[in-house]
């Protein structure tokens, strides 16, 4: 970045010169030419996760434009690979993203200027016109209202979604003790469903069952937690962090007592369990 605080347009343009010559057909890395869209997918979702993880952890700011650089290397890639298709090219995807910024923020950019005072505000601007793009893309014979949630997204943000966009055209619980109500019965299917499973250990379709009903109770639980105010996805990252600092300092109380982990009894388990809890808690405090 400058000093005027503008961005340095000759970085980009040589990092986007770079993604040309990885891909040449003859002086190009060979396993930058062999890249489809489809091949890179999976690498885009990990850069992703290391950055969500980067932040999380609250690396150093030097880890952290690091990162980002990944995941910007994979939109520059992706915008490579278009272009060789002759569908689009990076600054295509600028202009495009710009507009679009610019037309969700009228309260910013917009002649008659919305009044919009704090960021829910802001929030409730912004799923209007996206309703509305989305259902003037409807008349226009695109596909139906939950179409647009990503199938590749994490299994619990993508419940959430698909059930807050459902909601939008009516279909949702209005109040969130009738989700409570959703969740025991969808435990009681699942505990139905697990007996069967035992009783026909052999079975598929019991087993299946299983898999169908664990679903169901993670889908309700997720939505469940849309109305309450928590994403269910935040939620299961803290809880498999704080399973994993628990689990940590247990395996550390063993070791200083040299007790061997395999041999433990329940009661030894459940004992270092509540010693690592009173010891993170009071950490904490």
């Amino acid at each position: 970045m400058s000093r005027s605080g503008a961005p340095d347009l000759s970085a980009m343009t040589e990092l986007l010169a770079l993604m040309v010559k990885l891909r040449d057909p003859v002086q190009g890395c060979p396993w930058d030419r062999v890249q489809t869209f489809a091949s890179l997918a999976p690498h885009t979702l990990e850069e992703a996760y290391e950055l969500v993880d980067a932040i999380q952890s609250g690396e150093p700011p030097a880890k952290l434009r690091d990162e980002l650089g990944d995941l910007l290397f994979q939109v520059v890639f992706y915008a490579q690979l278009a272009q060789e298709r002759d569908w689009f090219d990076f600054d295509a995807i600028a202009r495009a993203l710009h507009d679009k910024l610019v037309r969700r923020h009228p309260h910013v950019f917009g002649e008659a200027v919305t009044r919009v005072g704090t960021a829910a505000e802001v929030l409730v601007v912004w799923e209007e016109l996206k309703a509305r793009e989305r259902a003037t893309e409807a008349t226009a014979g695109s596909a139906g209202v939950l179409a647009a949630v990503p199938r590749a997204l994490p299994a619990l943000t993508r419940a959430q979604k698909l059930g807050k966009r459902a909601g939008r055209v009516g279909f949702d619980w209005t109040d969130m003790r009738d989700v409570r109500a959703k969740i025991s019965e969808e435990l009681a299917e699942l505990d139905e469903a697990a007996l069967e499973a035992r009783e026909h250990p052999d079975a598929t379709a019991p087993a299946a069952h299983l898999v169908e009903e664990m679903g169901d109770l993670l889908f309700a639980i997720a939505n469940w937690g849309r109305h309450v105010g928590a994403d269910a996805e935040e939620a299961l990252r803290a809880a498999n962090a704080k399973f994993e600092r628990r689990f940590a300092s247990m395996e550390a109380l063993a070791h200083a007592r040299a007790l061997s982990l395999s041999a433990l009894s329940l009661e030894q388990w459940e004992a270092l369990w509540q010693q690592a809890k009173q010891a993170e808690r009071g950490s904490v405090g």
